[in-house]
């Protein structure tokens, strides 16, 4: 293994002063940082089902790096199927749900069957999520009642693609995208800031928690984040589904909030802030990961042909390039990425603005890289 890993570096080192694409030259540079995946996000080699590893993989996979990619779900998947670092079904975490989304790939790649066991827990937990009295899916067990916008992003690309691909009952099949779609519009009609038309974090349907609006259930503010999560997933889902009203009803949420977003950037970069409705507010900066997923779904948007405008779809992926990529000595670095982001729990998270301004800021976090590789290689096939 120690010997692959080393073969596996000098590669990536050398194929990154080659001047490859930049989506490859991204991921060398991560393989540089982390010739063992098991290191990616911080984790020092400990094996942990979640969201950030499956994000960044799963941006990976699309960039043709299978076997760095196959190698973790390896060593986390048993000769039986089971789902290993610290994946609990009964947690119903939204957050669960995300690494699926590679591993699906890798089944259909002619991956082993253990892989398919797996992939039905995580339709199974799907299947058994609790949910709001609405029937939105709860963020996760420990957060009862409380929608994220986080959640969309990490439920429903697999939630689709496993229905799609698998579930051969035409009536299963159907209700499933009817909720999907339901999932997209109950949180958008419930976060939804009337007076900036963007989509707060996160909506309490209980009115119970102490970060949220008592008469509305929202939260503070506009996280950028929160929305980047949900445009990638709106447009990851409409590129997978089958056309028809489901389709229809989400293309239609993802163009009028793009006709929204633009307003928000920095006039200067037009890139957007940590705290998405407070633009230029002091202590506010620009954001990488928020910035990179929404250059990444606008892009996408383009080639899809839900939006039209593809000029500024490159404007922005060349901004976030201006604005927060560096390159030195063959190795690319995503800067100001912010590190977490939530709403209560034990920390007592209270998503009010001097919260979101004061987390940890970061280079090369999963959640800014995975984006920006994504977002990278959309440009290049444009």
């Amino acid at each position: 293994m120690m010997k692959r890993i080393g073969i596996i570096l000098l590669f990536a080192l050398a194929a990154c002063t080659a001047r490859a694409p930049l989506s490859q030259r991204i991921v060398e540079s991560e393989i540089a940082r982390c010739p063992d995946a098991t290191y990616l996000d911080g984790q020092q080699g400990k094996l942990k089902w979640n969201y950030t590893t499956g994000l960044e993989l799963n941006a990976f996979l699309e960039a043709g790096y299978v076997d760095y990619v196959s190698t973790w779900y390896d060593a986390i998947i048993d000769s039986t199927g089971a789902i290993g670092g610290k994946y609990r079904k009964e947690n119903y975490s939204s957050d669960h749900i995300c690494p699926g989304v590679a591993l699906l790939k890798l089944c259909e790649a002619g991956g082993e069957k253990r892989y398919k066991t797996a992939l039905d827990t995580l339709y199974s937990q799907i299947r058994h999520m609790p949910r709001t009295p609405e029937g939105g899916f709860w963020h996760k067990k420990i957060y009862p009642n409380q929608m994220w916008l986080d959640g969309l992003y990490m439920v429903e690309p697999f939630y689709a693609a496993y229905t799609c691909r698998f579930v051969s009952d035409p009536a299963e099949k159907q209700s499933n995208l009817d909720d999907i779609a339901a999932q997209f519009s109950l949180i958008r009609e419930k976060t939804c800031d009337s007076s900036t038309g963007l989509l707060r974090h996160a909506w309490d349907s209980s009115r119970e928690m102490f970060w949220c609006d008592k008469t509305t259930g929202r939260s503070a503010h506009c996280w950028g984040r929160a929305l980047g999560w949900y445009m990638m997933a709106l447009v990851d889902v409409i590129e997978i589904i089958p056309g028809g009203e489901c389709r229809d009803r989400l293309a239609a949420i993802f163009k009028e909030l793009w006709e929204t977003i633009p307003a928000y950037a920095d006039p200067v970069t037009g890139m957007w802030y940590q705290v998405m409705d407070a633009p230029g507010r002091e202590g506010n900066y620009l954001e990488a990961s928020c910035s990179a997923m929404f250059a990444y779904s606008r892009l996408k948007g383009v080639r899809l042909g839900l939006l039209q405008d593809k000029k500024a779809a490159v404007d922005t992926f060349k901004g976030l390039l201006r604005t927060f990529v560096s390159e030195k000595d063959g190795l690319v670095t995503l800067h100001s990425c912010c590190e977490v982001a939530g709403l209560g729990g034990k920390q007592k998270r209270s998503g009010d603005y001097d919260y979101y301004i004061n987390e940890r800021v970061c280079d090369n976090d999963p959640k800014g890289i995975g984006p920006l590789i994504m977002a990278a290689l959309e440009y290049e096939i444009l």
